[in-house]
């Protein structure tokens, strides 16, 4: 196992895309510590803030992290990658694959673009995670995104595939969604506002837009599969889909083939 330990708060935000088990496994420890992370014109390098410890192995544990760590697991296509403690924006932002856990909290547009692997976030995510950056055609797009504890608004907004799973989350969850599965266990305003398709399964909401329509309570062999898919990844989400559910059909202001499943 690969660990890179943090010796000092970073003096500048630093940029992570290129840090990972595949890059590093090709490198002597010089060679790593070497590595441009800063932002700005001082230059900052890894080892300026970071021990190097290589063994060339596809797991690498980042021991000691800090909300100025950004993009920390972007573009990820194998290995995993631990860190403990927080990290900046954009987290497993266009990862491929492999596995990303953070035992700590996160800054917005986590795994933004993410089209596979598994995220987890054993904290809480800030706004837009899962959710789509200025410009973009999507957000979170194939991948896991597990969300322990809270997020804030905008989760999942513009999602075009893969599920997130998170505690609770802010206003406008599932906003804009293309497509894919959202569950949590209570979200805030309008849930689903302006989506076009996809799932919502919720514990309980804020305020509904008035362009969604109750359609009823349903028992359904769909909700029996969904159940079974997000077992493994939360029994607790799973569960909301064993009770009486109401659905919502929306967002009527768009092509109105989105659905929010609410425990009854």
């Amino acid at each position: 196992m690969s660990t890179l330990t943090l010796r000092a708060a970073p003096p500048e935000r630093l940029d992570f895309l290129a840090i990972n088990p595949l890059a590093l496994s090709g490198l002597s420890q010089s060679e790593a510590e070497r590595l441009e992370v800063g932002t700005s014109r001082t230059g900052v390098r890894l080892g300026d803030c970071f021990a190097v410890s290589l063994d060339g192995s596809k797991t690498l544990t980042i021991d000691g992290g800090h909300e100025r760590l950004d993009r920390v697991g972007a573009s990820l296509s194998e290995g995993t990658i631990r860190v403990v403690g927080d990290v900046g924006q954009r987290l497993g932002a266009g990862m491929v694959g492999g596995s990303l856990t953070v035992i700590g909290n996160a800054g917005p547009y986590a795994a933004s673009g993410a089209t596979g692997g598994t995220i987890t976030i054993e904290g809480d995510a800030g706004d837009y995670a899962g959710g789509a950056v200025y410009a973009a055609k999507a957000g979170l797009d194939g991948a896991t995104l597990v969300i322990r504890g809270s997020a804030g608004a905008h989760l999942g907004d513009r999602m075009r595939r893969g599920t997130i799973v998170a505690g609770r989350a802010g206003a406008f969850a599932g906003s804009r969604m293309i497509a894919g599965t959202l569950a949590a266990l209570a979200v805030g305003d309008h849930p689903g506002l302006g989506m076009r398709r996809g799932t919502l399964v919720l514990g309980s909401h804020g305020r509904m837009a008035a362009t969604f329509v109750e359609t009823g309570t349903h028992d359904l062999v769909f909700l029996r599969l969904l159940a079974t898919a997000l077992r493994g990844v939360s029994a607790e989400h799973a569960d909301l889909l064993g009770k009486p559910l109401r659905r919502y059909s929306g967002d009527l202001a768009t092509i109105a083939k989105g659905e929010i499943w609410v425990a009854a």
